[in-house]
C-alpha cells in the first residue's frame, strides 16, 4: 500500500476528476463537486446534504422557555412558543427561504407541519398536532435541505 500526503491539491481551469477506489468525485466548478450514486447518476455534495438538522423534546414548559435539543447540527436553539409550537434557529443562515424541511413526530398519534408565515432564512417555526389536530407539545425531528448562505 502506498500513502500520498500533501497539503493542498491544485485542479486545472477544468473539470478535475478523481477515482476513489471506483467511484468518481468530479469538481466541475468552483465549489460545487459531485460524486457518481446509483448506476450512472451523480449527486451534488453541496445539494445533496442537510444543512440543518434537531431532535429534541417539547415537554410541556412556560411560553418562551428554550427546549433541550437531544441532537443537532447547525442549531443555535429551539423555544417553545406556545403548546405545539417550536421555533428552530439555525446558527448558519441558509441562503432564502426557498429551502426544503422534512419534519416528523417522535411519537405515535403526532404530526407536525411547518407555519409558512415564520418561515426564514435564519429560522422556522414548526407546529405540532395531535391526531384530532389539536396543538400538543411532544418529541419532534427536523432535517432541512437547501443552500447556506
Amino acid at each position: 500500500m502506498s500513502t500520498l500526503s500533501v497539503d493542498a491539491i491544485t485542479g486545472k481551469s477544468t473539470p478535475t476528476n478523481l477515482t476513489i477506489g471506483s467511484t468518481p468525485v468530479v469538481s466541475a466548478s468552483a465549489n460545487s463537486l459531485t460524486i457518481r450514486g446509483e448506476g450512472t447518476a451523480h449527486t451534488s455534495i453541496q445539494q445533496g446534504l442537510a444543512k440543518v438538522f434537531c431532535s429534541f423534546d417539547s415537554p410541556t414548559t412556560s411560553n418562551g422557555e428554550t427546549i433541550a435539543m437531544t441532537d443537532s447540527l447547525n442549531m443555535t436553539s429551539a423555544t417553545d412558543n406556545g403548546t405545539g409550537q417550536v421555533m428552530l434557529v439555525f446558527a448558519n443562515d441558509m441562503a432564502n427561504d426557498d429551502y426544503v424541511i422534512s419534519i416528523q413526530g417522535g411519537e405515535s398519534n403526532a404530526l407536525a407541519s411547518v407555519d409558512t408565515g415564520t418561515k426564514a432564512a435564519g429560522q422556522i417555526r414548526i407546529e405540532q398536532f395531535n391526531t384530532g389536530e389539536a396543538l400538543r407539545d411532544h418529541q419532534g425531528m427536523s432535517v432541512i435541505f437547501g443552500e447556506l448562505a
